[in-house]
């Protein structure tokens, strides 16, 4: 987790400062929400994965955390705890949202996780399709296209993993 800033003993607001342990407190709290939803967005799978191959990453800090440790600790405390959780739009609507942003800055990598999100959030592949074609009308047409290709190797991904889970759950 980040490590709390040293907090003053007085405040611009009039109001006193958030002690450490509170600090830490909110920041378990943020965390511990933003893990929930990004495993229900995303899935355990992927959660469990992503943070496995960062804690043996072949980088280790000196604390002997995986280098990029920090960086997820932040992302779940932050996009998914502070953002994800805010009440203002539905998680399908933050779905779309992020499958645009992802298909114009060609962040392939995530713009895959975020498709099988979508799809979990219950976009149908004709929406995810949608966007991605008003993502190709203002950013062009090869993002439009590799955007493409990603989308499609995550929804047969994710079409596989429902199937699965649907016969294990057929035998259960």
């Amino acid at each position: 987790m980040v490590s709390p800033a040293t907090t003053s003993s007085t405040s611009t607001s009039g109001t006193p400062p958030l002690s450490a342990e509170d600090r830490t407190r909110l920041q378990s709290a943020l965390y511990s929400a933003g893990e929930q939803v990004r495993r229900e967005v995303v899935g355990d799978a992927y959660v469990d994965r992503s943070l496995a191959a960062t804690a043996s990453s072949s980088v280790q800090t000196g604390d002997g955390r995986g280098f990029s440790m920090p960086m997820q600790e932040i992302a779940t405390s932050f996009a998914w705890g502070s953002i994800w959780t805010r009440p203002g739009l539905a998680r399908r609507d933050r779905s779309i949202l992020n499958i645009g942003m992802l298909a114009a800055l060609n962040r392939n990598t995530e713009l895959g996780t975020h498709i099988r999100g979508a799809l979990n959030n219950g976009l149908s592949v004709e929406e995810i399709q949608e966007c991605l074609l008003q993502v190709s009308a203002y950013v062009g047409m090869p993002a439009g296209m590799e955007s493409f290709r990603v989308a499609e190797a995550a929804i047969l991904e994710w079409t596989a993993q429902q199937k699965e889970h649907q016969d294990q759950n057929q035998k259960a």
